[in-house]
């Protein structure tokens, strides 16, 4: 995630601009006062005018579709973006965000996956929490939110944290009260970038699972957490597993050329079937950690030398995902590849436990986006963020899980960080939330992330010990703590 902040941002032309042109990037870069979230919340007043015509009276803004739900209205919709901030007379693409609607005089949660966007009706923790509506952004450049002809030097942090900026201004003529940003993983990474780019826009951020790869060239971090994460019997049985399927390529390769030829697979941006293979082998142990918890250890083969092979290849498909390096697997997730080989970065780890039968070990970004698209490396974009968090953070909460991957490189708050907050779940995996923490830390949690919003109750402002999310919990709107959403490509965060 690398920075490009130069030039004025000036929306004040563009087809569908709301708010005020833009400032100085410099200013909207800059440390924000104590103050700067006790500002009166304007708009949201009274008004009898339908909540769909007043969204859909915002200049860009259209309708795709409203679905119903049980207290809630909600929509899917389009809105007008700049394909480039900083010259937002040259061209526009569709951005397609959904509003989960509750009341305009409750609290907002600005969300985003950092991925495509649900049109399914959900809400995210502090949504839960708070009792509010929901935003949520698909992320620009993944379809069909994507600008044709696709420019991929656009796709960078910053112009992402702008078209959110854009779409908080938009809304926030309607929705007065206070925000929040959150999102899980990349989505938590992206909360931090538009924090730290619009650092004015939000009332509170909470991140969740967000790595925070400062030193591309350095993952040091991540050989230590493997090396000690769970228990020495479940690390062996799954070093075990991956052994094998490497031992065993043969034999499996076969099977897995079957399924591409049952499936249409091709594999021209890995290069062969077999980097694909061992792509998704190299990645077993990771996304074990990911998406399981430790008891999960239990459907892991116990001796793997002596498993069969179908069983060998439905523990490394069940939790890799054979199919994930395939063209199409890959194209889904091209523009987090670029940003991953342009801005975030990406983990190399080393895995000597596999001795020498790696042929290409851990296979960077490049190697996963079509040659057609360039791509360079910036390097002080995230050390750029990382400093600004450490001494910048004003009402920020990460919450990371202990036997998460993409938590062994965590933001880390420093002497500057006010009212903000780093807490790890215990035994917590890529699905690690607020309300898996022990009982103090979870109810002082909740108690910030209500005060940050102004609905905290008399009660849990005398005592934090009190707090607990305002909505109940539901199991279709709602993901509870280790639920994490499943997808074939999984050395993503």
């Amino acid at each position: 995630m690398r920075k490009a902040l130069t030039g004025v941002l000036s929306l004040a032309v563009l087809i569908g601009t709301v708010g005020a042109a833009g400032a100085s990037a410099g200013a909207a870069t800059a440390a924000e006062p104590a103050a700067k979230r006790n500002s009166a919340a304007a708009g949201g007043e009274a008004s009898n005018e339908d909540i769909k015509d007043r969204i859909l009276a915002i200049p860009g803004m259209s309708l795709i579709e409203e679905k119903p739900y049980a207290g809630y209205r909600y929509f899917v919709l389009n809105y007008t973006q700049p394909v480039d901030h900083r010259r937002p007379s040259k061209g526009t693409f569709q951005q397609r965000l959904t509003l989960l609607h509750k009341d305009v005089s409750r609290p907002t949660v600005f969300f985003t996956s950092g991925y495509n966007v649900s049109t399914n009706p959900s809400r995210s923790e502090p949504t839960q929490i708070v009792d509010g509506n929901q935003v949520s952004l698909e992320y620009r450049f993944f379809t069909p939110s994507r600008p044709a002809p696709a420019d991929w030097s656009k796709l960078d942090i910053w112009q992402a944290a702008s078209d959110q900026h854009r779409v908080f201004t938009a809304l926030k003529k309607i929705y007065g009260k206070k925000w929040l940003a959150t999102g899980g993983s990349k989505g938590g990474m992206t909360a931090t970038y538009f924090e730290r780019f619009y650092p004015k826009d939000m009332d509170g951020v909470v991140a969740y699972v967000a790595p925070n790869d400062v030193n591309n060239e350095e993952d040091s971090a991540y050989d230590r957490f493997f090396r000690d994460v769970g228990t020495k019997e479940c690390r062996d049985k799954l070093a075990g597993v991956q052994r094998e399927a490497l031992i065993r390529r043969a034999p499996l390769q076969k099977k897995f050329k079957e399924q591409a030829a049952a499936n249409g697979w091709t594999f021209n941006t890995v290069g062969s079937l077999d980097r694909a293979y061992e792509a998704t082998v190299m990645d077993y142990v990771w996304a074990f950690w990911q998406y399981s918890l430790l008891a999960d250890c239990a459907d892991i083969p116990a001796d793997a030398k002596k498993a069969a092979d179908d069983d060998i290849w439905n523990s490394v498909d069940g939790i890799s995902g054979f199919s994930a390096y395939a063209d199409q697997g890959l194209a889904t997730y091209t523009p987090y590849y670029y940003q991953a080989g342009t801005q975030l970065g990406s983990p190399d780890i080393k895995q000597p436990w596999l001795g020498n039968l790696s042929r290409y070990g851990y296979q960077p970004p490049r190697n996963f986006v079509p040659r057609s698209i360039p791509m360079k490396f910036d390097r002080g974009a995230m050390r750029d963020i990382d400093r600004w968090v450490k001494h910048n953070a004003r009402q920020m909460m990460y919450v990371n899980g202990e036997n998460d991957p993409w938590s062994a490189e965590p933001f880390r708050l420093g002497h500057g960080a006010r009212d903000s907050a780093v807490y790890t779940v215990p035994g917590g995996n890529h699905g690690s939330k607020v309300s898996g923490l022990p009982e103090a830390q979870k109810a002082a949690a909740t108690a910030a992330i209500l005060r940050w919003a102004g609905v905290a109750p008399a009660a849990v402002e005398a005592d934090p010990a009190k707090a607990e999310p305002l909505a109940k919990f539901d199991s279709r709107l709602d993901r509870r703590n280790g639920e994490v959403e499943r997808d074939e490509a999984t050395l993503r965060p």
